[in-house]
């Protein structure tokens, strides 16, 4: 059954980033040549701030999955409910922070940011852009929670990505048809109220067991504070470079850094998408037995890490041929920097490359023990991206970010090995270091080939063959090198395959009929 949620959370959730991919590459353009590169920085920057409201969940949301993992596990129903209530009444009370709290952004944004657009305009659109989202935390959070702890994450998949095809059919129509970008933010906030209607009549038809009006377990999520700290510093480190470079630059390299960073949100999208159809069945697995959790969590590690330096390898060859592309005709900023994809590429890496070590952190539940380096985290980005911006402006915010990333990655890979897996961090560190080889290897032969794009079907064409032959080469390199740990994973996917097998082969017998 785990095998089965993954590979259907895996599957839907490819699709959903695929079709959101294709669909969202034409709206930041529309809005460049409709209304130039300032409104672009200014939509992006708003939803950036907005998402500095997710603070209001920091916490409660990892620390109710993680309590909610041993539970469904058992299949204990009682424990679940209370669980759950303790969750929605969190949820309740914060959501009518949330709502004040975008009037406000609404009230003092236009007073701050330098910017040619109307003040009036400012505050439509933030009020449409916050207002979806506050009333989505306040009535849809918790059932979110629930379905991801179950492995189910494919239902909100589904829900989310048909409302998101209709969303931006109808924003590229009005962009294209003339309308003014008020209209085209009130079309998004008519279509996450949709969203919300039938993800509520969905959860009332599957899950009628759920009683909210049970006693509130709120011990079950008294970790919550300790995990807020978490998010918040999860949070600052997101989203610090686009507001730094939104009041010490301006909305034209807020928009260089929106472009670039789209394509990077995209990969970031994709790898979350496969981390999160794995991750319920690691916390299910860690607590039943161990021993299987550490043959589990070792086969992840190796193709989840080869798999993201084989998809960051592609992005990295591709990323200004398909930049000179994309922005050709906007001429009020020069977007082609050949700094920018070094910088977001060695980001990424080691952002995701510790995402199956901070996995084991959140899992086990560790988040009061480590939340003075995660604190630390932040305060280094923070500071260091201050100091940075000032003297070399969009390079600075990057250093800043990789700055405090390389203390912080390595830390939880040290932290996750030697405290919860009980072994050296070496195991991991080696991975890492196999993996960089690879990817500077692939760089310099195809920097040697001087590969040359002029259409995005090339775009498309080269992105499919270096893909057949780049990630191939880091998953036979991976298994070659790791080979108890191939076997596993043949042996795994062997007795799934058998198991679906025998589910369509197995016909059962008709009464009347055996001899």
């Amino acid at each position: 059954m785990r095998a089965k949620r993954s590979i259907l959370n895996l599957s839907f959730g490819l699709v959903s980033q695929l079709i959101t991919i294709l669909l969202g590459f034409f709206i930041p353009r529309l809005i460049m040549v409709n209304y130039g590169s300032e409104a672009n920085g200014l939509i992006a920057s708003i939803g950036q701030i907005i998402s500095y409201l997710a603070l209001l969940e920091a916490g409660v949301g990892a620390a109710s999955l993680q309590a909610l993992y041993k539970p469904i596990a058992g299949n204990n129903k009682d424990n679940i409910n209370s669980i759950l209530a303790a969750t929605s009444s969190y949820y309740k009370r914060t959501g009518i922070y949330y709502f004040f709290a975008v009037v406000l952004l609404a009230v003092l944004y236009p007073l701050i940011v330098n910017s040619e657009i109307s003040a009036i305009s400012i505050i439509a659109i933030i009020l449409l852009t916050g207002m979806g989202g506050a009333i989505n935390y306040y009535f849809q959070g918790k059932f979110r929670i629930l379905l991801i702890a179950e492995g189910k994450s494919y239902v909100e998949t589904v829900i989310v990505t048909a409302t998101t095809i209709l969303n931006n059919v109808v924003r590229i129509i009005l962009l294209l048809q003339g309308f003014n970008i008020i209209a085209v933010q009130a079309s998004f906030f008519v279509l996450t109220l949709l969203q919300i209607v039938v993800f509520y009549f969905y959860m009332k038809k599957h899950y009628k067991w759920i009683d909210l009006k049970i006693k509130p377990d709120f011990a079950a999520i008294g970790q919550k504070n300790s995990v807020m700290i978490h998010e918040i510093s999860y949070l600052v480190f997101r989203n610090t470079d686009m507001i730094i470079l939104t009041f010490f630059t301006n909305l034209k390299i807020v928009s260089i850094y929106v472009m670039y960073n789209m394509i990077f949100t995209i990969v970031d999208n994709i790898v979350q998408t496969v981390n999160g159809s794995i991750k319920s069945a690691l916390g299910q697995i860690y607590h039943e037995s161990k021993t299987e959790f550490l043959k589990f969590y070792d086969a992840y590690e190796v193709y989840f890490m080869g798999l993201i330096f084989s998809i960051l390898t592609v992005t990295y060859i591709l990323i200004i041929p398909f930049m000179r592309l994309y922005t050709a005709g906007v001429n009020d900023v020069n977007y082609i920097d050949w700094w920018l994809p070094v910088l977001f590429v060695t980001i990424k890496l080691l952002t995701n490359a510790r995402t199956s070590s901070n996995n084991v952190i959140t899992i086990a539940g560790h988040f009061k023990k480590t939340q003075t380096r995660s604190i630390l985290e932040s305060a280094i980005n923070l500071s260091a991206s201050l100091v940075f911006v000032i003297f070399i402006g969009i390079y600075g915010v990057l250093m800043g970010t990789i700055v405090a990333l390389l203390y912080r990655s390595i830390d939880i890979v040290i932290y996750a090995s030697r405290v919860l897996l009980n072994r050296s961090p070496w195991v991991t560190f080696r991975r890492w270091l196999t993996n960089a080889v690879i990817f500077i290897g692939i760089i310099l032969v195809t920097t040697a080939m001087n590969i040359h794009i002029h259409s995005y079907v090339g775009i498309i064409l080269w992105g499919m063959l270096l893909g057949i032959v780049i990630l191939p080469t880091y998953l036979i390199i991976a298994s070659l090198l790791e080979r108890e740990v191939f076997l596993y994973s043949l042996d795994y996917f062997k007795e799934y395959k058998d198991k679906f097998k025998s589910k369509f082969t197995t016909a059962p017998k008709v009464k009347g009929l055996s001899k």
